[in-house]
């Protein structure tokens, strides 16, 4: 069995699963559900679907400062019940998760209620099973479920983000549990994520995201990309949101029912940023006078009846993806604000070339 404390170490454990589970629940070592137990085999055949050494650093996780080594991520990744091929995905997200730009530590600590969202794109995606269609973000596909979990037990057992200790948020949210998604591509009137930012189309990555729980817009009334525009601009210039607060990189999840309507209407990408830069704001005079005051005060809003207030800074810092199936539901996700950005890699061997599969890494 794989211990999971400050040193990782392997040893011999005489009871049975019960015994096994209560063991590690009572450590603190799991997320409150069931674990599959970490034996020495089972770690071992995950390591077989890494080129990756058993004791490389992948990153160093905040607030313990705990060194996310390629064989403490794989015991993670087997008790949340992802198979083995997951594993170089996992891999490609903690090290996202660790670059400074997405300030993992305020991450971490914070009282909001921000979760790591996983956002898959490429062919590897769709060759692991990750659900890209139908319920997306909820429950029903292994994949989708297990690396989301596998990503917040290493940063709980390495990282120390334990609720009430390390992770200090108010009332916490779902998504924290896990959170990981691919975006439906097939359904994409535009380009996907990945490929907006540069990267061929066939290259696989993740783009980690501190995002909340994925906030609802329906509209079934509209047939028009004007109208169903109007309707997500309405719902993300609220009040309540970090980025109002402190603008940052908020995420747009379009059904692809809705993006079917604004991209016939001859809407690209770009001018639906637009369209919400200008549009996703909120009144400064419908504010309560301390937050007004920090908006004047702190954010250099105009102190003017009129005045609206952006979510976000430029268009562009907001991501676009297109998820689900069928159905006139989007749903937007607010960030921590410009505590945190995206921060994308690629799926890769160990010294940076693409995996075009999986099982390009598979035992032999």
């Amino acid at each position: 069995m794989t211990g999971l404390g400050a040193a990782a170490r392997t040893f011999v454990f005489p009871g049975g699963y019960d015994e096994v589970d209560a063991h590690y629940r009572d450590r603190g070592w799991t997320d409150g559900l069931p674990i599959v137990p970490p034996t020495a085999a089972a770690v071992g055949e995950f390591l077989r679907w890494t080129d990756r050494d058993a004791r490389e650093v992948i990153g160093v996780l905040p607030p313990r400062q705990g060194e996310a080594t390629v064989d403490r991520i794989a015991a993670n990744a087997v008790m949340a019940g992802c198979r083995p091929e997951y594993l170089p995905v996992i891999l490609a997200a903690i090290e996202a998760l660790a670059d400074p730009l997405f300030n993992l530590d305020s991450i971490q600590a914070t009282t909001h209620p921000v979760a790591p969202l996983l956002i898959v794109n490429g062919p590897i995606a769709r060759e692991i099973g990750l659900n890209a269609g139908y319920n997306a973000f909820g429950q029903g596909v292994r994949a989708n479920l297990t690396i989301g979990r596998a990503v917040r037990l290493v940063l709980m057992n390495v990282g120390g983000g334990l609720p009430g200790e390390g992770d200090l948020a108010t009332q916490g949210s779902p998504a924290k549990i896990a959170s990981c998604v691919a975006e439906n591509e097939a359904d994409n009137p535009w380009e996907p994520l990945h490929v907006e930012h540069g990267l061929p189309r066939d290259v696989s990555t993740v783009t980690v995201m501190g995002c909340e729980g994925p906030h609802n817009i329906q509209d079934h009334y509209s047939n028009t990309g004007i109208g169903v525009l109007s309707t997500i601009a309405g719902a993300m210039g609220q009040a309540g949101s970090n980025n109002l607060l402190g603008a940052g990189w908020p995420l747009l999840s379009l059904g692809p029912e809705h993006a079917a309507t604004i991209a016939r209407d001859g809407f690209t990408k770009r001018q639906v940023k637009e369209f919400l830069f200008e549009h996703a704001r909120f009144p400064l005079a419908r504010l309560g006078p301390e937050y007004r005051r920090y908006q004047i005060e702190r954010r250099g809003a105009r102190d003017a009846p009129d005045t609206m207030l952006p979510i976000v800074r430029a268009p562009e810092d907001i991501s676009i993806i297109v998820v689900g199936g069928a159905g006139k539901h989007s749903c937007w996700q607010p960030t921590f604000g410009d505590g945190t950005r995206p921060v994308r890699r690629i799926i890769a061997r160990r010294d940076g070339t693409p995996l075009a599969s999986v099982r390009d890494l598979s035992p032999r």
